[in-house]
């Protein structure tokens, strides 16, 4: 169905491209995986793309959600209040090289077209300037530039705009043709390509975003972007090797760098993967490129403003992340070790890995939760305060878990549509998936403690379920606005206690409110009480709340769990 045209670069353009890019990249995703070559065949690069621009659009959304909710901010948000979150998104969201650099191409457009924070929108011209800073920004930000790569392709995009005169929709169809004609002859350049009879795959997501660009502003996509394959062979005819590696297998390497300009991994190359955030200063960083580009390659560095996103291959996966701390803060730090029958270990002579029977994936909102539940052999996907997973990423985790059978568990009430829809996908895929409704990490710890993969899957689902579905949950974290509650209203730096995700009271002191949430709790009974602290909550809450349990509780036991930066000060459960 065609889109209505957008005729100037607003907010609603930029929420409507995410958007169509967003399905561009779902359509094409198994495709770009499929074509990934270079320089590690490992078949991942459509996903990543695809799991970038997701947290982009929710970025974006959540920017429009938060006008819609706000009575005082009447309207739409800005050209540069969506082009910031959309690069933020993007930012925070990124996965393997591929969607490191698009981030950088985003954040790039959103720095100009962001520049004046007062203007409503932008035209052609401002367009083109954006395409072209894009551009120019991403090559910089990859330490060892390879031309038959995306950095190629967008460049390509941008030289193409700048020839263009006239509105939105102008400058994006010819910048679109542009990196179309540029993809069709990265074979020419890379001689891994030509052998393999496929264009680089990097770019080609490029080009699916492109496309999204254009249908954004004319309300119809490019014609033959659906099948969308300009391949060696000539434009419509896909040609690849082989198909996308199975689930699990390891990430998506550097389209676009290669190390030292030795011809990337063909090869050999180092045995890990160091994916990280980080907070840090510009001149840390500069420090950081240079100690990450003598231990490894493939190195990309993006970002600005305190927060950057780097990923590295390297031998030593230790002083990589080592280097980030002396740097600054990293954090949602990922290592992959390329595993037997991927090209970094060719030789190794191993066979692959044998996929396990059964895995429990889990949401955890804490680091402190995330070693506990991985201690009880869960695969987790950390949920960081304000930063809720997408399905793109439950999907990662369930493919990482290498099971036949999953039993996945969101451990969020807001995440049930989510994580629906990733395990549906991985049904898709042949993995069988039960999706047990933990609302609480603290129904998660119940469901895991009965766990049992031994029994046959339906018995072990059925058990997980009940002892979730025993558990009461409840949750104590301060107000950060004036609102309406189940209790009455509460003004901002009130300490609420929610029990079953509803506000039932509003205090001034965590602990006496802890203590009021637990005493309702048991009143309807109970045999083991959880407590989970943030790393905000005082010091002596743990100790007084058990030793009002052992005195006024008989036969109640209670168990504590560090949680770390989980967002709520307390977490409790009640079985």
């Amino acid at each position: 169905m065609a889109q209505v045209p957008q005729t100037f670069f607003d907010a609603l353009a930029v929420r409507t491209w995410c958007g169509l890019a967003l399905e561009s990249l779902g359509r094409a995703r198994e495709e770009i995986d499929a074509i990934n070559v270079y320089p590690v065949a490992d078949g991942d690069t459509g996903t990543n793309l695809y799991l970038t621009v997701e947290s982009a659009v929710g970025a974006v959304e959540a920017v429009f959600a938060g006008y819609e909710l706000d009575a005082a901010r009447a309207g739409a948000p800005s050209l540069a209040d969506a082009v910031r979150a959309m690069a933020h998104g993007a930012l925070i969201g990124a996965r393997g090289n591929s969607g490191t650099i698009l981030a950088q191409l985003l954040r790039g457009m959103a720095q100009v077209l962001a520049a004046d924070g007062a203007s409503a929108h932008t035209d052609g011209p401002g367009l083109r300037l954006a395409l072209r800073h894009a551009a120019d920004s991403a090559r910089q930000a990859v330490a060892h530039p390879v031309e038959g790569t995306v950095l190629t392709v967008a460049a390509a995009a941008a030289d193409a705009a700048t020839g263009a005169e006239g509105d939105c929709g102008t400058v994006a169809r010819a910048a679109y043709e542009g990196a179309r004609a540029a993809l069709a002859a990265t074979p020419g350049q890379l001689a891994v390509l030509e052998r393999a009879g496929v264009v680089d795959a990097g770019g080609r997501g490029l080009v699916a975003v492109l496309a999204a660009l254009v249908e954004t502003f004319t309300g119809e996509a490019p014609r033959g972007v659906a099948a969308g394959a300009v391949v060696a062979g000539g434009v419509g005819a896909v040609h690849v090797l082989g198909g996308p590696q199975g689930p699990g297998e390891p990430g998506e390497c550097a389209d676009g760098a290669v190390g030292h300009g030795q011809g990337g991994h063909e090869q050999g190359g180092p045995a890990f993967e160091v994916i990280y955030l980080l907070e840090a200063d510009d001149a840390a960083v500069a420090r950081l490129r240079e100690r990450l580009d003598a231990l490894g390659d493939s190195l990309v560095v993006v970002g600005g403003d305190g927060l950057w996103n780097v990923h590295v291959h390297v031998d030593d996966a230790g002083a990589a992340v080592e280097a980030g701390v002396e740097a600054g803060r990293p954090y949602r730090i990922r290592i992959t070790h390329f595993g037997a029958g991927d090209v970094h270990t060719i030789g190794g002579g191993r066979p692959p890995r044998e996929r396990a029977q059964r895995a429990v994936v889990a949401v955890v909102p804490g680091e402190g939760l995330d070693g506990l539940y991985r201690e009880a052999g869960a695969t987790t996907v950390l949920a960081r305060p304000g930063e809720p997973p997408a399905s793109g990423e439950l999907v990662e985790a369930v493919r990482r878990a290498h099971a036949r059978e999953v039993v996945l568990l969101p451990n969020d009430a807001e995440l049930r549509h989510t994580a629906a829809a990733a395990a549906e996908q991985a049904r898709a895929e042949g993995i069988r998936v039960a999706l047990i409704p933990t609302r609480s990490a603290v129904q998660g710890i119940a469901a895991l403690a009965v766990h049992e993969p031994e029994r046959r899957f339906d018995e072990d689902v059925v058990s997980m379920t009940s002892a979730a579905g025993a558990t009461r949950y409840a949750e104590v974290a301060v107000a950060e606005r004036q609102s309406w509650t189940m209790a009455g209203i509460c003004q901002a730096g009130d300490v609420l206690g929610l029990i079953d995700g509803d506000v039932a009271v509003i205090g001034s002191d965590v602990t006496a409110t802890a203590e009021t949430v637990l005493d309702r709790m048991l009143a309807a009974g109970g045999e083991l009480v959880t407590l989970v602290l943030g790393d905000e909550a005082p010091e002596a809450i743990a100790d007084y709340l058990e030793a009002r349990v052992r005195e006024s509780y008989l036969a109640v036991d209670t168990v504590v769990y560090r949680g770390g930066r989980q967002g709520a000060l307390l977490l409790i459960g009640v079985e």
